[in-house]
């Protein structure tokens, strides 16, 4: 495995793969560090499906707000060297701000529509930070498929449209959420959980199984789905919603509110944010013609 902190270093690694196979395919897993076994299961995916494949960790300060918690982002270097390696990433790219920006850029990468809801509207400009990093990193890349966690099922929306609309030949490759064993789904600002709000947390995904079964309800609404799951995470006394959303995936257009849902007609997606203490939590689960996304029941 390679470490490259520089793009002078990553494009010379990056020559020499091009140089060594007949028609190599790269893979790219964009993240922003402090590992996980969600993370794990993106570098395994790519290391299955391509010549090689590059893990990035970069904590990309354009994403992130004011009052956000760029700063205190959990960072382990060391340990997340470690599970690249065992997870057979080829190279690493983990460059430093300076290096990706080395003045303030002017340039923003910004995608309508899809941003204007979820976390676009709770967190202004922070998908303006995610388009451009990760078209910088497609330029300096160049990967065949690039793989992201369904966890941030609107960051995939985003980057698939600003894809097809800039014409990257890239496959983005959407990845399922991993999960504790009681549901909680894994995220790197899970540490910041206190052992009561870890507790609690675990409303997220029950909730989202309830939903399961609420949705294929003769005649539920979108307005009555939501509702019943505002009022499921609100018996956890320490939850604070951002929002509940019942939205088409991926266009993420609001369905009608106050007629019956019908699971026949679109792909569907119920999407959360719920604030724990200091700690802000999103997850989701997609509903499919025919097939509703596996969610593990813990209620």
């Amino acid at each position: 495995m390679i470490l490259c902190r520089t793009i002078a270093e990553l494009k010379n690694e990056l020559i020499k793969i091009k140089q060594s196979s007949n028609d190599p395919t790269i893979g790219l897993v964009p993240t922003m560090g402090f590992l996980h076994e969600g993370h794990a299961s993106l570098m395994r995916q790519s290391v299955a499906e391509n010549t090689a494949s590059v893990l990035s960790i970069f904590v990309n300060p354009m994403q992130f707000g004011p009052n956000e918690d760029f700063e205190r982002y959990p960072r382990d270097e060391e340990r997340d060297l470690a599970i690249a390696k065992e997870n057979g990433i080829d190279i690493v790219f983990m460059p430093e701000v300076k290096e990706m920006y080395p003045v303030k850029p002017r340039t923003s990468v910004i995608v309508s529509q899809l941003t204007e809801r979820l976390c676009g509207a709770s967190r202004p400009g922070h998908f303006d930070g995610v388009g451009l990093v990760v078209s910088k990193l497609f330029h300096l890349v160049q990967p065949d498929r690039a793989y992201f966690g369904m966890k941030d099922a609107q960051q995939i929306a985003v980057i698939q449209q600003m894809t097809d609309d800039l014409n990257f030949p890239v496959e983005i490759i959407p990845c399922p959420i991993v999960r504790e064993p009681d549901g909680l789904a894994l995220s790197s600002r899970n540490v910041y959980l206190t052992a009561e709000n870890r507790q609690q947390a675990v409303v997220l995904s029950q909730s989202l199984a309830l939903a399961k079964q609420w949705a294929n309800e003769p005649g539920i609404t979108s307005e009555e789905l939501v509702s019943r799951v505002k009022a499921k995470i609100n018996e956890a006394g320490q939850a604070e919603i951002d929002y509940v959303e019942w939205l088409i995936y991926p266009s993420l257009e609001q369905p009608s509110w106050n007629e019956p849902i019908e699971l026949e007609e679109s792909k569907y997606i119920l999407a959360l944010a719920v604030k724990f203490g200091s700690t802000r939590l999103i997850d989701n689960t997609l509903f499919v013609p025919n097939v509703v996304a596996e969610v593990k029941d813990h209620v």
